[in-house]
């Protein structure tokens, strides 16, 4: 079933958690059986709750595969792992592809081809992955119900929709019928990090849409590291519940500064901060400037190639969320 009953009572509290958590667990052994399940788990939300449910349900059966395309935040793939490997125990296979993605988006400056690449090539290791694998019946995915409605019946999932016809697996979806806050109450019931199951949206394509224009391995270091100083600013500030979402972009030009009294041509990094609703309009929060301030000074600072901070005021619309 596909559609949520009219009279399903939301998730919203730690017992109602609960409750959902120990009539999944036990729909899962009923479906599972003995078999194995496969599960793409990329540290989002959705994945990683489904993975802690199938773990706390099947344990070893859990096949999950994480794949690092080189374009994750700062320390993420090290949480997947940290997380799932060393505190709850599950069979984790992790493939480091960062080279092999970024040899492939060389010199790519068109967005749309970026996207592609990224996600097509994603699909490729995950294939590779799962026929080296034996006795797997099963595909978890973490389709919530925003992506049943928005996909009018079609199942394919962002996490591994596209695989090729002939992986013919039985699909466990056990959050399908949640909304995203309700998978974030239940996550918190299973014991997953704040920071993870309050992660920010985070596009397919990874920081691959915020390297603007041709990706290149500097350039990609810079933003990561400008990234992860923002998130941890605005942390320390108390704003990660007060904003929806927050980003560094790192432009494909440079810029003439001076550094120790010579001049340079480095790059501007750019901070996006957006608050919405649904995220088809969005408004920029007003920050304090000294906080913008302290950012700016640290990135400057710790960033190698930096000589700009800026900060984005544009609205959605008529900008966008993303830059790419």
């Amino acid at each position: 079933m596909n559609m949520r009953p009219d009279d399903m009572v939301r998730i919203t509290t730690p017992e109602l958690a609960q409750k959902f958590i120990d009539e999944q667990v036990a729909e899962i052994r009923s479906q599972v059986g003995d078999k194995k399940v496969l599960l793409a788990l990329s540290g989002g939300v959705d994945s990683s709750v489904v993975a802690a449910l199938l773990i706390k349900a099947i344990g070893k059966q859990l096949v999950c595969v994480h794949v690092n395309h080189g374009l994750m935040r700062k320390g993420e793939s090290e949480q997947v792992i940290e997380v799932f490997r060393d505190q709850l125990d599950a069979n984790l296979i992790y493939i480091d592809a960062t080279d092999r993605f970024l040899d492939l988006l060389k010199d790519v400056e068109e967005p749309e081809t970026k996207r592609k690449i990224i996600g097509g090539e994603f699909i490729k290791v995950f294939d590779e992955e799962a026929r080296k694998l034996e006795g797997i019946s099963f595909l978890a995915q973490g389709t919530i119900y925003p992506d049943i409605l928005e996909s009018d019946g079609v199942k394919a999932h962002h996490n591994v929709g596209g695989l090729p016809e002939d992986m013919q697996f039985e699909l466990v979806e056990p959050v399908r019928l949640l909304f995203k806050d309700e998978v974030r109450v239940v996550g918190n019931q299973l014991g997953l990090p704040a920071n993870m199951v309050y992660r920010q949206p985070f596009p397919g394509p990874g920081l691959g849409v915020r390297c603007l224009g041709a990706i290149t391995r500097d350039r990609l270091a810079a933003l990561r590291e400008s990234d992860a100083i923002l998130r941890e600013e605005f942390e320390n500030a108390g704003l990660t519940s007060k904003i929806w979402q927050f980003f560094t972009i790192v432009p494909d030009f440079r810029s003439t500064g001076v550094r120790d009294g010579k001049r340079v041509f480095d790059w501007p990094v750019i901070i996006r901060a957006v608050n919405t609703v649904d995220a088809m309009t969005a408004t920029v929060p007003e920050v304090e400037f000294a906080l913008l301030r302290k950012i700016a000074d640290r990135i400057l600072a710790e960033v190698p190639g930096v000589c700009r901070v800026l900060y984005d005021l544009s609205p959605k619309g008529p900008a966008t969320i993303e830059w790419e």
